[in-house]
């Protein structure tokens, strides 16, 4: 009896201690990677495979409405602050493009935090958040990518790369840069010596798939002779939507009928704009696709570090991407308009006995929600005020009651009290031609504001027009709902002391 009193009390012991020790958490970010990419996501194209992003899934949560950004810059802002764009102070463009710059102090970024509160802090992979990539401040441990820093190399997203590790003088490290960025993650993984006893907290920044979309060797011929569904709306014009999305003529028909660019795939600092394949739909989307396939391998070979390790079990994992990217979809072939083709974004969460497995949330989420729920799981209160909130109730239970709604919002390459005021002239659009935008997300209504005088509101009805298609702000029907989603907008935007609410330009009649 005495023998199994004192056993009794060694075991409460421990699982006492179980229950308390921090989890570990890997976050892994990816690049402009659209939720259509994740074969486990129903608007996958049939021949979609990702076998470890799936696997993932299958060990946690997946969320089929995830809303973290607009781009790449102020997307990880968010997620290292828990802020929407317009309370990101400090925040500037600064110099040639990707230059930018921000002041610590009116803008820390949580990883110091958890460093000061007994977390090892890592981060590896792309930086795009200031030149000032908070080196031996925010991190242990640094593998990083300083695109603002070392503009001239900016636009090498896979091969070439100038790299810092722990804020040094950078080194030019050849070789695939998703490969890259997951031997130096593993080898952080399993650095015990560096992390010891202590929690850590590792962010992997993966580069891919931003374009110009460059696949490894290995996956460069993955998806030979794959068709893609041609969107409704691939060509103008497009009713009831405001005039830059309305008119946008990015794609015409070859002499074959199918979809291909008007000229060369454009954006700001890329390797190259040309396509592996070829120029149409069908070429793009497949190295697209090809190009996801090593980000699978990445997840895969981390996971299995973990494991490996004999620290699966104690870590929190987070998949997620900055935001989407659309492909035909409203005209478009990038991401920063409001429509989900353009941002939403894949979302899995997992952990082992913590999270209940292959388990599916409707429920739409923020990226400004990441940042509380890592305090929430790691126990640590809140350092500041931040514009989203902890989904571990969800991440409990997917079914809980849960009426928050998302909001989301553009403002260009202007961050903190320079947006309060919207501008009227052409600053308003960025070199994509997409002006600065709100909306807000609840159940299954989108309701979009372009910040231009006179342009139409925007209601979509998310369950029974996916694509948004039709927009239903201007039926009588719909008036009632479309005048609560303005208000739920606004709301939010006052919750979150939004510097321009009160300045909306006014939309059609």
């Amino acid at each position: 009896m005495r023998f199994n009193f004192y056993f009794l009390v060694l075991l409460l012991g421990m699982t006492a201690y179980t229950e308390d020790k921090k989890p570990n958490i890997l976050f892994i970010l990816t690049d402009d990677q659209s939720h259509r990419t994740v074969s486990c996501y129903d608007e996958a194209h049939d021949w979609v495979q990702t076998p470890h992003i799936d696997a993932l899934a299958k060990k946690g949560m997946r969320f089929t409405s995830a809303y973290i950004g607009t781009w790449c810059m102020p997307a990880r802002a968010t997620l290292m602050t828990g802020k929407l764009q317009y309370n990101m102070e400090s925040m500037k463009m600064a110099g040639e493009y990707p230059g930018s710059v921000y002041d610590p102090k009116k803008l820390p970024y949580f990883p110091k935090v958890f460093r000061d509160q007994g977390y090892v802090t890592g981060m590896v992979g792309k930086w795009h958040t200031g030149i000032d990539s908070g080196a031996k401040r925010d991190w242990d441990y640094q593998a990083v990518w300083n695109r603002p820093k070392y503009v001239k190399n900016a636009g090498h997203y896979y091969y070439d790369q100038l790299i810092e590790f722990n804020g040094e003088e950078p080194h030019m490290i050849s070789g695939y840069s998703t490969d890259n960025y997951t031997k130096w993650a593993e080898e952080f993984i399993n650095n015990k010596e560096l992390h010891a006893n202590k929690p850590w907290y590792l962010w992997v920044c993966y580069a891919g798939v931003h374009g110009p979309f460059t696949p490894a060797d290995r996956h460069m011929n993955q998806y030979p002779g794959v068709k893609v569904p041609i969107p409704e709306d691939i060509y103008p014009p497009r009713k009831d939507k405001p005039a830059y999305a309305s008119s946008r003529e990015k794609w015409i028909k070859d002499e074959n009928g199918v979809p291909q660019m008007q000229s060369k795939f454009s954006m700001r600092t890329v390797q190259s704009n040309g396509g592996v394949h070829g120029n149409t739909l069908d070429d793009w989307v497949r190295q697209y696709q090809e190009a996801v396939s090593s980000l699978d391998d990445g997840v895969g070979r981390l996971v299995q570090s973990l494991k490996d390790s004999g620290q699966y079990e104690n870590t929190l994992i987070i998949f997620t991407s900055d935001q989407g990217l659309a492909w035909g979809q409203h005209g478009f072939n990038h991401k920063l308009a409001p429509y989900d083709a353009n941002i939403k974004s894949p979302m899995i969460v997992s952990m082992a006995g913590k999270i209940k497995e292959n388990t599916v949330c409707t429920k739409p989420v923020s990226g400004t929600d990441i940042v509380p729920t890592i305090f929430d799981y790691a126990n640590l209160e809140l350092p500041w005020q931040m514009d989203g909130r902890s989904i571990r109730p969800l991440l409990t239970d997917h079914t809980t009651e849960w009426n928050y709604p998302v909001l989301t919002t553009y403002t260009g390459q202007v961050y903190g009290s320079d947006t309060h005021t919207i501008p009227k002239d052409k600053s308003i659009y960025s070199d994509a031609g997409v002006p600065w935008w709100t909306s807000v997300v609840s159940g299954r209504y989108k309701y979009i504001e372009t910040h231009i005088e006179g342009e139409p509101a925007e209601l979509y009805d998310l369950k029974n027009d996916p694509e948004e298609l039709h927009n239903l702000a201007y039926k009588a029907e719909y008036k009632e709902e479309t005048i609560r989603m303005k208000k739920l907008m606004t709301s939010e935007m006052k919750r979150t002391n939004c510097g321009f609410v009160d300045k909306l330009p006014a939309v059609k009649k």
